[in-house]
């Protein structure tokens, strides 16, 4: 099955762009995602943090 795949794969022109199109989506997703986790601000990740812990939604009834 992968024989057929790649014979096939390789008969196509062009086609070897795209895993280096994926590779650098892929490191350009991560790098700017770890560039934000360093530069974001502590106290937005204290609220968004605590957010699943907040209580203060009492409309919301959870009585079965």
């Amino acid at each position: 099955m992968l024989k057929y795949i790649k014979g096939h794969m390789e008969t196509i022109a062009g086609i070897e762009i795209y895993p280096i199109i994926s590779l650098l989506i892929f490191f350009i997703f991560f790098a700017i995602l770890f560039l934000w986790v360093f530069t974001a601000k502590k106290d937005y990740i204290k609220t968004v943090s605590n957010l699943p812990l907040d209580n203060q939604n009492d409309d919301i009834s959870c009585e079965i």
